[in-house]
């Protein structure tokens, strides 16, 4: 009997130390479609759930609380024979240390998303060829996410992900597939990934770092220095603006925070607000209604 639970045991260890990275919720909207047989969509939902959350896509040691939480919901506007056209949302969040907080660090819309696939084939993924562009989409995203998490815990952390996605970018680049090429638009999986590597757009990857594990960590502990790191963040994301008002990074990074940004500054310690008030208003004019909440 001793035997029975040290081997039990062993086993909850084991999987506690190898758990995959990604508590990845993946769905699959296809009320769009006209007909009432919609199983094809019901099993390519299931068949992704299962790609991403089952395969182990680094070499690192996840115990199953730290996997990174994130969703993508892919909207079917168009189905005909194997051919799928829609889009993806990615959202993907880290805990903040000392508190049961989720902070997002990604979200990202996909408006170029067409695939192909049969139902009950089965997804693979090769690091050295294309083969589907839906595995290459989603594994594009799952490393992405992979490197702004790591991003957000260790300065450039998320180096090695990013390359990754971006030899994923360049073997779907003959595929005639629209977002994987530099002429396919100004917010495309091309631009995200290539910004996220030029030197350029440093400063976005080490706001980053200061905004998460200087900033949002710190604000259980000393929330004064956490919103003062904060503020720094954004002054570093100003410096991108300055060189590049139209940098599509600095859209990437509102799009998850400009909620989380006025909530930490429109309560709480006294602070300063009106340098960081103006650089928001600079940065992200589109977000105007969130900076007015700003005292």
């Amino acid at each position: 009997m001793r035997n029975i639970f040290l081997v039990a045991f062993m086993l909850i260890v084991s999987v506690s130390f190898q758990a995959q990275e990604l508590n990845c919720s993946i769905s699959v909207n296809a009320d769009k479609i006209p007909g009432s047989n919609k199983q094809v969509f019901k099993t390519l939902e299931n068949a992704l759930n299962e790609f991403v959350n089952r395969k182990k896509w680094t070499a690192q040691n996840y115990k199953i609380q730290e996997r990174i939480e994130c969703n993508m919901t892919i909207t079917i506007t168009e189905y005909s024979g194997d051919a799928f056209k829609g889009n993806i949302q990615i959202q993907a969040s880290r805990p903040v240390y000392g508190s049961v907080y989720l902070t997002p660090v990604f979200n990202f819309k996909d408006d170029n998303f067409a695939f192909n696939y049969t139902e009950y084939q089965p997804l693979q993924y090769s690091k050295d060829n294309f083969d589907s562009n839906l595995e290459s989409l989603i594994t594009y995203y799952v490393y992405t996410i992979l490197g702004m998490d790591a991003d957000s815990f260790e300065l450039k952390g998320g180096n090695t992900y990013f390359e990754i996605a971006q030899n994923i970018m360049v073997l779907a680049q003959q595929s005639g597939f629209k977002g994987w090429n530099q002429n396919d638009g100004s917010r495309t999986r091309y631009t995200l990934i290539d910004n996220l590597l030029s030197s350029t757009y440093e400063d976005f990857r080490n706001a980053t770092y200061v905004y998460h594990r200087k900033g949002m960590d710190m604000m259980a502990t000393d929330t004064q220095k956490g919103k003062a790191f904060i503020a720094e963040a954004i002054q570093l994301l100003k410096n991108v603006y300055d060189r590049r008002p139209e940098a599509y990074l600095l859209r990437v990074f509102m799009d998850s925070k400009a909620n989380e940004i006025t909530d930490v500054f429109k309560d709480g310690p006294s602070f300063n607000t009106s340098q960081v008030r103006n650089n928001l208003q600079k940065i992200s004019p589109l977000n105007a209604d969130n900076w007015v909440k700003i005292k």
